[in-house]
């Protein structure tokens, strides 16, 4: 469909369908005016030639005055006997086409008597055919050239919006201090767009320094709390407590660290520096692995679940500490959550790691939806809002890792981190 193709492309075809539709109009009205001059004209000579003859040749007993082309009948005169095939014409002006054989005709009633004047037209049609033949032409070329002139028409009124797109699709028009887009163009409707784009990316800019600014803040903010919770903690330890208050303590403590990798997390996702987090690229994923073991273990052992961490590949490379426990602890949380009998894996390989358990599964209708924010299953469990496995998603964009899903109802889920892509 039209619609569907390019501006430029549209503009084209519109420029040479407009000069195609004027041009076939002047030129069909060429050829309807040469159409109604020959007549009215050739009519007019045959006409005056006819008089002519019965005026001063025939009443004096001469011979018309013609030439080889033209020839005169009368129905009066036995040596001017009219043809048959010429018996039948109107009165007045007429074509006659017989075979390769053209001619123009007058015939004339005087007192019931018939008069007829022919003319040979072989030589006025082969010029009238050179005519149309021209006009032809200067219909193709006027259609070729609209062609080229549009090409280039197209080219220049879509040179300052393929400029823009360049400019916004290349320029880093989210940063803070992107310089405005509308000063660059004319004050018309291409910069108008451009003024347009200038007020929809400051709102959106604002927007995202806004986000920044608030998660930024609030990571540092809850450092000092965090600190003074694990000093107590620490503190307490070394108490004389009870079997009930230490698994409190133990929980506390537990809850702190999370929630320190988690500020940790969100302050490094806000900061949106990729240099700065692959300059953060410390730990090796075994040395991750078997802290989150440590850490895991005895939860999942307190819920009857078997929980292993199987090593089957090596990786050398160093990552992101803080962003890999993040991304290990969702998903193991989720597998704690979701899993009432039977195992939970935690299985490293060469380019990166899984977590396997034989918990409820998610139904395959919605595989991508958990990925969203707040998004939660129909049979959602714990006390969360549905934004870890967002979080995940988020933390594995920024490395440029990759994380898939395979799972069945009732047979258990499996996630799978790719990390064979990072920095």
């Amino acid at each position: 469909m039209l619609s569907k193709q390019p501006f430029a492309r549209r503009i084209l075809i519109a420029f040479v369908l407009m000069t195609a539709l004027v041009s076939g109009v002047f030129s069909v009205s060429v050829v309807v005016i040469v159409h109604f001059i020959e007549e009215r004209l050739v009519s007019e000579e045959m006409s005056r030639k006819l008089d002519e003859i019965l005026r001063e040749d025939i009443p004096q007993g001469r011979p018309p005055r013609l030439d080889s082309s033209t020839r005169f009948f009368a129905s009066s005169l036995a040596e001017y006997a009219i043809p048959k095939q010429f018996s039948g014409l109107e009165k007045g002006f007429s074509e006659i086409v017989n075979g390769d054989e053209a001619f123009h005709a007058y015939r004339q009633e005087i007192d019931g008597h018939t008069y007829l004047l022919l003319h040979e037209q072989r030589e006025f049609e082969a010029h009238e055919q050179a005519l149309f033949n021209a006009i032809l032409a200067g219909f193709l070329l006027t259609v070729l050239g609209a062609w080229g002139l549009g090409l280039v028409m197209a080219h220049k009124v879509m040179a300052p919006v393929s400029r823009l797109a360049q400019q916004v699709r290349h320029r880093d028009q989210l940063h803070p201090l992107a310089p405005p887009l509308a000063p660059d163009y004319p004050d018309d409707e291409i910069g108008q767009l451009a003024a347009a784009f200038d007020s929809t990316l400051g709102q959106i800019r604002r927007s995202l320094e806004r986000e920044r600014l608030f998660t930024s803040d609030v990571s540092h903010e809850l450092r000092t709390p965090l600190m003074v919770i694990a000093t107590s903690c620490e503190l307490l330890a070394e108490a004389p407590l009870g079997e009930r208050e230490r698994g409190q303590l133990a929980r506390i403590v537990r809850a702190s660290e999370e929630m320190r990798d988690l500020v940790q997390t969100f302050l490094q996702l806000a900061r949106d520096k990729t240099n700065e987090s692959a300059a953060c690229a410390s730990r090796r994923l075994a040395h991750v692995a078997a802290e989150q073991a440590q850490h895991w273990a005895p939860l999942f052992a307190e819920k009857g679940l078997d929980f292993q961490c199987v090593e089957k590949s090596g990786d050398d490379g160093f990552y992101n500490p803080v962003l890999l426990r993040s991304i290990m602890t969702n998903l193991l949380r989720n597998a704690l959550h979701y899993t009432e009998r039977g195992f939970v894996r935690l299985v490293l390989e060469a380019d990166g790691f899984r977590v396997e358990d034989s918990g409820i599964g998610i139904p395959a209708g919605q595989h991508a939806q958990i990925f969203q924010p707040f998004a939660r299953g129909s049979r959602a469990r714990g006390e969360g809002l549905g934004l870890g496995l967002s979080l995940v998603e988020r933390i594995c964009a920024k490395q440029g890792w990759r994380i898939s899903l395979t799972s069945e109802v009732g047979s258990g889920t499996c996630f799978k981190v790719s990390l064979k892509n990072a920095v």
